[in-house]
């Protein structure tokens, strides 16, 4: 027999470690090669963990909710083989193996450890002596409390090094804003916040009076200063009364994570919303003339979505400082065209996919990586790289029959584009005989965008433009 280390794979280039959500195996349970023995979950996506050899799982080396690296062994397999194949897993201790060592060198201070809140590179599946990686785990052990198992947001153990030396509870951690993916806070962010966090008044006295220089002017007498009022990201909402009727559902991770990045992106964005009216009889009649086609010669359906990711990658091409970012008083102009869609799950919660370097791809691409992205994110089958790296969102509110939104951006992005239910509606045409009242297709666009960065001009202009590429469908257009 011989005994396989089974590792926490890497989940994606911005992945550095995961939550184990829960075994789908027990120890003495039949492992079959590519079945699932955990589930996890990330900060971005959830998924399954499975097996690349079969045998019998003899060890699980974490427990349910535990946070493991990238590279760390998860389990011991024992698989069907001969000696030369047998890893060496006495050195490899479980988590409550290593409660009980005595640590001999302290953690590093966060102004040295910058590899920690980067990836951690897999290890070699033959480990001759524990890697003391300066993981959860061990950032654990130097706590007094266990101040950063936050439920709701995910701290890379630099985040949770700093934390701890500087005395921020987690508390205090979950009303930072952060400026990661999906509102992730990153290193940057806690030291700025611990830069501008207001000092207490007998702090700011003492200061006052170390730095007073030395001379003959008698003071003005001050008024006593006034406590500056907490920041609005910190005010909490007034309690709420539950009768003994109420259902009390508590939020699911993913529904936390929502709620977290839709805050954040209020309290970072001064949020304005633009609207448009768009005529797309033409873009209606072709899509029913192609779509019978289409779907016999693809094996899949066409539906709106890419059309609209098509004449926004136009429109983005035309007005490209609506794809921007913010980093503090700088903006970035990104170089790529990375299309967010807002997806809703089976489970209620939403999740949004990127198809990536869109302006590379004709409409046929387009239309394959929404119907590709779109199903895989409905079986819980996206990479976290799948969610990553976009750049403008579009968010189709009109497939739940609503007429216009004003959707909350998606940060770091500095606009987000929805798009309303086609309508037959009675409207005005211009024909060489005159005006005249027709049947139209008709539809409504809004752009909310951040006031920060965009103007309205620029906003007004970009989903204008967007409706312009929609109204000039060509009927005769071939795909």
């Amino acid at each position: 027999m011989a005994k396989y280390q089974l590792l926490l794979p890497k989940m994606g280039e911005s992945v550095a470690e995961a939550t184990i959500i829960k075994w789908t195996k027990n120890p003495g349970d039949l492992i079959d090669a590519d079945e699932a023995v955990m589930e996890i979950a990330t900060d971005k996506v959830d998924s399954d963990v499975p097996s690349p050899v079969a045998g019998k799982l003899i060890e699980q080396l974490y427990k349910d909710n535990d946070v493991v690296q990238v590279g760390a062994v998860i389990a011991i397999i024992e698989t069907e083989g001969n000696a030369s194949n047998e890893q060496e897993v006495i050195a490899v201790a479980s988590p409550e193996k290593e409660e009980q060592k005595t640590v001999e060198e302290p953690v590093p201070a966060y102004n040295s450890v910058q590899a920690a809140d980067t990836h951690v590179s897999e290890q070699s599946s033959t480990i001759a002596e524990p890697v003391a990686i300066p993981g959860i785990e061990q950032l654990e052990h130097h706590t007094t409390t266990e101040t950063f198992k936050s439920e709701g947001r995910f701290y890379s153990p630099l985040v949770r090094n700093i934390a701890s030396q500087e005395g921020v509870s987690t508390d205090e951690l979950d009303r930072i804003p952060g400026s990661g993916s999906d509102g992730r806070l990153t290193k940057d962010d806690l030291l700025n916040y611990l830069q501008n966090k207001p000092k207490p008044a007998a702090a700011q006295k003492s200061e006052e009076q170390v730095q007073a220089p030395v001379a003959f002017v008698t003071p003005t007498p001050t008024a006593e200063p006034v406590a500056q009022p907490a920041a609005s990201a910190t005010k909490t909402a007034p309690a709420t009364s539950v009768s003994g009727v109420d259902e009390v559902i508590e939020m699911d991770r993913m529904r936390r994570l929502i709620a977290d990045h839709m805050v954040m992106s209020k309290h970072t964005s001064p949020h304005v919303t633009s609207f448009v009216e768009a005529d797309v009889t033409n873009l209606v009649v072709w899509r029913d003339k192609v779509k019978n086609g289409f779907e016999k010669r693809e094996g899949e359906k066409i539906t709106f979505t890419p059309i609209f990711i098509e004449a926004v990658v136009k429109a983005i091409k035309d007005f490209p400082m609506i794809n921007v970012t913010v980093n503090g008083t700088q903006i970035i102009k990104k170089a790529n065209i990375n299309i967010s869609m807002a997806t809703a799950l089976p489970s209620g919660n939403l999740i949004v996919p990127v198809i990536k370097k869109a302006d590379e791809l004709n409409l046929l691409g387009i239309t394959k990586a929404v119907n590709d992205l779109a199903n895989r994110a409905r079986i819980g089958k996206l990479l976290p790289d799948d969610v990553k790296d976009g750049t403008f969102t579009i968010t189709n509110v009109g497939s739940f029959g609503n007429v216009m939104g004003t959707p909350i951006i998606n940060q770091p992005q500095v606009a987000i584009l929805a798009v309303g239910a086609i309508k037959k509606k009675p409207a005005v045409i211009e024909t060489k005989e005159g005006d005249m009242i027709a049947i139209r297709h008709m539809m409504f666009l809004s752009l909310s965008y951040d006031h920060r960065v965009v103007d309205g001009a620029l906003g007004g202009s970009f989903v204008r433009r967007v409706a312009d590429y929609l109204e000039k469908w060509d009927p005769n257009r071939e795909i």
